[in-house]
């Protein structure tokens, strides 16, 4: 539910398209010497310091990609950032600059946008990006959410999906299936809200994966790591339909087969005890569940040694020649097809 702060309201139009803008960005601060102009005027300017650009774009839209029930604006403000910085961050480039476009009903009110304006600077203010533009309009739908994010990469650091060859590494960051859980518990106790709305969950044992869920993180660390270690990845995507599609993705692009072992799947211990509550199968969760927003990457074997024992990255597989096919070696050694069940967006 939208809910406003100390139950104020201030209807949008009380503003006006220019002085809403006005209002809402009017705590942000430009922190990047490669932003020359942001906020406030018809367009931004960007000087790359002669790097390469990287630029994506995501829509979020409300019942499709979130549900305000029991999304906190706030949260919500921030996840549509991060979300875009990710995307930046498997190029093996750094996040920069955002812009945020909304279109937004009058149910909502100036303070609810507050709240979801207060998540992007904070977003902002933990990946050290510019907020620079943006627009709002109406919308008789719910609230639609575009975010554009900028990033930059010396060019000979740039790492695409289609750079990987026999006898790489497959390698994950961090631990996956916990955004999947997270949200199979809110759904749950969405449901046992509508038939009694005075019981109130606790859902302290579920802390993790529901955080997984209402604010994922971007692996920006994981790229600054990478080049502390002196590793450069030969493809990377980052997983937000799902570990197998991901996977799919890189060996269709590369023109590579894979072969991925089962009990090399980092699961965090919550989502294995979970996933039990749930009768849910863990590795069919990893394999689909999908925004874990970890970075997938293939390195060379010859830089195994620079990585071997992090506890930020974990070997999970091989690549192999394409016609060898792509599979999912169980614990009980035998060999799957590696089918992408992850989310559609059609």
């Amino acid at each position: 539910m939208i809910e406003d702060k100390n139950n104020a309201r201030t209807p949008l139009g009380e503003l006006g398209e220019f002085t809403l803008i006005n209002h809402l960005t009017r705590d942000f601060s430009n922190k990047r010497n490669t932003t020359i102009k942001g906020v406030g005027d018809d367009a931004a300017i960007i000087d790359p310091n002669n790097e390469q650009v990287v630029l994506t774009t995501d829509m979020l839209i409300e019942g499709v990609h979130f549900d305000l029930s029991y999304m906190p604006l706030k949260h919500l403000g921030y996840k549509a950032v991060v979300v875009n910085l990710s995307d930046v961050c498997a190029m093996n480039a750094i996040p920069t600059q955002v812009t945020v476009s909304i279109a937004v009903s009058n149910r909502f009110s100036v303070e609810a946008l507050e709240d979801f304006y207060a998540g992007i600077k904070t977003a902002c203010d933990i990946y050290d990006v510019d907020l620079v533009g943006g627009d709002t309009t109406s919308s008789v739908t719910g609230l639609v959410i575009s975010v554009t994010a900028i990033g930059t990469v010396k060019s000979e650091n740039i790492v695409y999906r289609n750079g990987a060859k026999p006898n790489d590494l497959l390698v994950v960051s961090g631990d996956i299936g916990g955004a999947y859980m997270g949200l199979q518990v809110l759904e749950r106790e969405k449901e046992v809200f509508k038939v009694n709305p005075n019981n109130q969950p606790d859902l302290s044992m579920y802390s993790y994966i529901i955080e997984r869920q209402l604010k994922p993180e971007a692996r920006k660390d994981i790229i600054e790591l990478l080049e502390k270690l002196e590793v450069k990845p030969t493809s990377m995507i980052d997983i937000s339909d799902g570990l197998s599609s991901e996977i799919i993705h890189l060996c269709k692009q590369s023109e590579v087969g894979v072969e991925l072992y089962e009990n090399k799947i980092p699961l965090d211990p919550q989502v294995i005890s979970v996933c039990e509550e749930f009768d849910l199968d863990s590795t069919t969760i990893a394999l689909s569940g999908g925004e874990d927003y970890e970075l997938l990457m293939t390195i060379s074997q010859q830089d195994y040694d620079k990585i071997k024992g992090n506890p930020n990255l974990t070997v999970i597989g091989f690549i192999s020649e394409a016609a060898v096919g792509m599979h999912l070696i169980t614990r009980a050694e035998t060999k799957v097809e590696l089918i992408a069940r992850g989310w559609k967006s059609f």
